[in-house]
This record gives structure tokens, C-alpha cells and sequence, in this order.
């Protein structure tokens, strides 16, 4: 398989959960192509399919793109066993040789009936994947990671480690447990409007259903913030740490501090009307955004 490097990433990628077409009729269906052929065309590195995507799903990605990273962000270790996950990437590997990353998470409890022991798990994960006839090597997969024991298990059996829902003093922490080499793509969620009140809103909307995972909320409380921060779908503060609010100026800074704080790259969920992402594709959103980090 073709190595992928942190410049096949580039340094910007959108995530999204609306990319996700195998069980869409066939006008959606033209519309994602259609959507993420511009993505390629606008600069961005990284196209991330968001919310538990099937390879299927990516497999479609890279057939309306001729070279963008495309990377699931992440698939589920209970949703596809090993085997048959090693199989579908290495059907997808051929079809498009060196573009597709496998991101790999173990989910949360609540939304998982087979969810148990996640770390050991992981492992027992990429063991297979190893060990499969043709495997998926290191260099072709990444782990959502946020505490220390995963975030160094990505460094040392995949590519790096793909963040959610952190700050850039979050970014800094995972590059120290990492170390220089692996490759570190956190996600950030950014809302483009400049009234102020109004896009924090959306953004808490959008927050909200993670305050109630622990995965996430242990994340928190483990930098710098308190219960207080997490009620009511999350302070002002809590919020405007996690996503960037205003013009696509302020969003590109934000982008900045996770870069400067050790980031390899930058994935942008654009949130755009505080309510489920499953069907947005904010392609002005996505222009602007590309047009303040001058990708092109």
C-alpha cells in the first residue's frame, strides 16, 4: 500500500457528517459528489467522514475526487469486525491507491451495546487488523484518542491520533504524550457568524449531546474544566473553547493555535444551524473558510 504522509493530510480538512451516501437515493448522492469534488478543488487536504461512516461510504468519497485524503473519522471497532474491515480497505486500496486512512474509535457505552473494555479492545482491533491476509498497516490507520494510554497506543500502532471535541491546550497535552513523529489531526467546530449570542447557541446546540458521554466530559474535567462548565449544554467559556465563533478570520486563528500547539492538521466541522449535521453540506461556509486560509 502507498505510504500517506502528513502532506498527503495537508494542513486543513473538513469533517462532516453529511458525506455518508450508501443509503441515500440517488439524487443525494449526486449532491456529495458533487460537494466534495469542490472540497478537492478548494484546497483542503482532508475530506472526514464524520459519525460512524462505513468504508462504503469513503469508497464513494474517493470516486468523485481524483487526489484528496479521504478518512473516516471515525468507523466504529463494533460496527465491522476486523477481517472485514482489512477486506474492504484493501478493495477500496485498489480501486484508489494510497488515499484512504482508516480512522478508528471505540465509541461510548451509551450508544454501543457491545461496547466494554475500550482500550484492551483497540488493541485486540489492530492485532487483527495485523494480522489479516492483506493487513492494514500502521501507516494506513488512525485512533480517536483523548487520554494518555490511547493517545501513546496511536502513536505507537497507527499514523497518529484524531482528537474530538478539544482544545488546542488539549492539542498541546497530545503532542507531548506522543511525541514528534505521529501524526496529530484534532477536530475543531467553527460556527461563521458574527453575531456573537447567536452563534454561541448554535454552537451549544451541537455541544450538548456530547456533555452527556464520559468519554468526553472525564477529557474536560481532566483540562481545566469544572462540572459547572458542563450543565446546561455547556458554559460560555466551555463553548467558545471548543468551537470558533465569528468570521472565518477568527476561524483561521483558531485553526492557528491547534497548529502552533502541535498539530499536524486541522479538521473543520462548519456548524450551521445548531441542530443535527447529518444533512448539511455549508458549501458557502466551506468557500468562505477556504478563501481566509488561503488554501488555493
Amino acid at each position: 500500500m502507498d505510504a500517506v504522509t502528513r502532506e498527503s493530510f495537508g494542513r486543513v480538512g473538513i469533517w462532516t457528517w453529511a458525506l455518508r451516501s450508501t443509503t441515500a437515493g440517488e439524487a443525494r448522492r449526486a449532491e456529495i459528489a458533487e460537494a466534495v469534488a469542490e472540497l478537492e478543488e478548494l484546497g483542503y487536504g482532508t475530506v472526514w467522514l464524520g459519525g460512524s461512516p462505513s468504508i462504503a461510504d469513503a469508497a464513494a468519497v474517493t470516486r468523485a475526487t481524483e487526489r484528496v485524503t479521504v478518512a473516516t473519522g471515525i468507523l466504529s471497532i463494533w460496527d465491522f469486525t476486523a477481517q472485514e474491515a482489512a477486506e474492504q480497505v484493501a478493495a477500496l486500496e485498489e480501486e484508489s491507491p494510497g488515499r484512504f486512512v482508516l480512522g478508528l474509535g471505540a465509541s461510548h457505552a451509551i450508544v454501543t451495546p457491545k461496547y466494554a473494555k475500550p482500550y484492551s479492545n483497540m488493541v485486540r482491533y489492530l492485532d487483527e487488523l495485523d494480522a489479516a491476509p492483506v493487513p492494514v498497516g500502521r501507516e494506513r490507520r488512525l485512533i480517536a484518542a483523548l487520554g494518555p494510554k490511547m493517545l501513546a497506543l496511536a502513536a505507537e500502532r497507527s499514523l497518529g491520533a484524531h482528537p474530538y471535541l478539544v482544545t488546542a491546550e488539549h492539542t498541546a497535552y497530545a503532542r507531548s504524550v506522543m511525541g514528534p513523529q505521529a501524526l496529530l489531526a484534532p477536530e475543531v467546530k467553527v460556527v461563521l457568524d458574527t453575531d456573537l449570542e447567536r452563534a454561541r447557541a448554535r454552537a451549544r446546540a451541537v455541544i450538548e449531546p456530547y456533555l452527556g458521554l464520559p468519554n468526553y466530559t472525564n477529557n474536560l474535567l481532566r483540562h481545566g474544566f469544572e462540572q459547572s462548565d458542563l450543565a446546561d449544554g455547556g458554559s460560555d467559556r466551555l463553548v467558545e473553547a471548543l468551537c470558533s465563533l465569528g468570521g472565518a478570520e477568527r476561524a483561521a486563528a483558531r485553526i492557528e493555535e491547534h497548529l502552533k500547539a502541535g498539530a499536524d492538521h486541522v479538521t473543520v466541522q462548519v456548524v450551521v444551524d445548531g441542530g443535527p449535521q447529518d444533512s448539511a453540506l455549508p458549501r458557502a461556509e466551506w468557500r468562505e473558510l477556504a478563501a481566509a486560509l488561503s488554501l488555493s
